[in-house]
């Protein structure tokens, strides 16, 4: 017999590392091909990862809740003969090509930075310029960064132009730190951040470095849409079995304005723009402590009942934890239903890499000016955040121009719900 080594997989697009939040076997263990080792969580999706050989459990490399790269090793297994005979050749093969990869890609690789990495490194003052990664083509990992701060390299030690003050020098200078307003105090409670927040704090933190951030909002009289949904919610539900809510008229409008301008249906790609075809949107659903980002998929193809359905499902799929990488993969735009919660304004951070998000806020009854009399009407502010590198103001106000004349035209005579 001889022993393999199980990597931490890549579970979604643009995922580069993942949080082992359970263990489903134990050292000694023997599992098949394919059966389940441990939960994984990240950003996106919180999966299951199945062995890729048969064999007996003989080192868990990874504690619970630690959070590691795609590609480092996890696990180590006692594989059976046949099992290991057809990884060696796959490997070899595996072997080859990752190196001629390497040699190709070495420069580019290092310069990708992880959430992870920016983050400790812009709180340690290093300079990434001058690390030396151990990660695939030169690439700098997580465990790089922690490698250098227990040695006590710091951007002033690592760069040899500058002196270096030595441990002597210091003898005799106060070395009490300084009070930290991050510091507990007595009857303060510390909450570890791991899983799904310190993934959710690594993409948001990610995209507000990268994304040049600009915001515009308009108003929606939603009056006849107000009283049409209202008139078919009760009978929809009896029928259907799920609630027929605003949320799925507004993905509706949305989606029917991104084939129309589809510049916002784009991704930056650093030297170029990528334009999709697909329209698949992105909803928020938030999950006790936890936020997912799961898919609506082709939504300008479905009906308005279609569209409710899947939220409905989506949305208890992420409150019930079965999400997968399916549900999650893929989005080209965002829309989330702040107003659920009473919102009637925010700023919303871009789903990296998407180019814009859309905040649907409270529908609130407002008196407004019609025909210079004041009616009482249903409002809605729509609250856009766009990349500016992608998007401007013309075709963002375009794009918002037309999801108002569609939502303020909905009513029994111009949609129907099927």
């Amino acid at each position: 017999m001889t022993t393999e080594k199980i990597t931490m997989p890549q579970l979604g697009e643009s995922v580069t590392e993942g949080t082992i939040s359970t263990w489903l076997v134990s050292v000694g263990d023997k599992v098949n091909k394919y059966d389940p080792i441990a939960e994984v969580l990240t950003d996106k999706v919180n999966a299951e990862v199945p062995s890729s050989f048969t064999g007996k459990i003989v080192e868990l490399t990874v504690e619970e809740g630690k959070t590691v790269a795609v590609g480092d090793v996890i696990c180590i297994i006692e594989v059976e003969g046949n099992d290991s005979v057809t990884t060696e050749h796959e490997n070899k093969e595996n072997v080859v090509l990752e190196k001629q990869n390497t040699d190709h890609t070495d420069h580019s690789m290092k310069k990708r930075y992880s959430p992870a990495v920016l983050r400790l490194a812009q709180e340690n003052d290093i300079d990434l310029t001058s690390v030396m990664g151990t990660g695939r083509g030169g690439r700098i990992t997580r465990k790089d960064i922690e490698k250098l701060l227990e040695t006590g390299i710091t951007n002033s030690t690592n760069n040899p132009s500058q002196p270096r003050e030595s441990h002597e020098s210091n003898k005799g200078k106060s070395t009490a730190p300084a009070e930290s307003v991050s510091a507990a105090l007595d009857g303060d409670i510390e909450i570890p951040v791991t899983g799904v927040r310190r993934a959710i704090s690594e993409k948001m933190v990610r995209s507000k470095q990268e994304i040049p951030h600009a915001w515009m909002t308009v108003e929606v009289d939603v009056t006849d849409l107000v009283s049409f949904r209202d008139s078919k919610k009760d009978e929809f539900k009896r029928k259907e079995g799920f609630n027929l809510t605003y949320f799925a008229f507004f993905v509706k409008a949305v989606a029917t304005a991104l084939k129309k301008y589809p510049q916002l249906n784009s991704t930056w790609a650093g030297d170029k723009i990528i334009q999709r075809k697909d329209v698949h949107l992105s909803i928020a659903v938030a999950a006790n402590d936890s936020l997912f980002v799961p898919v609506i998929k082709h939504a300008d193809e479905k009906s308005i009942k279609g569209i409710a359905r899947d939220i409905h499902e989506l949305a208890m799929k992420a409150r019930e934890k079965r999400l997968t990488q399916e549900d999650i993969q893929g989005g080209t735009f965002t829309v989330n239903n702040t107003g659920s919660f009473g919102s009637i304004q925010s700023m919303g951070i871009i789903n990296h890499p998407q180019a814009a998000i859309l905040q649907v806020e409270s529908i609130v009854k407002r008196p407004v000016i019609i025909n210079n009399m004041f009616a009482a009407r249903d409002m809605v502010n729509l609250c856009l955040s766009l990349d500016h590198r992608i998007l401007d103001g013309l075709i963002c106000g375009q794009f918002l121009r037309e999801i108002k004349q569609t939502l303020e035209k909905m009513n029994e005579d111009t949609i129907s719900i099927y």
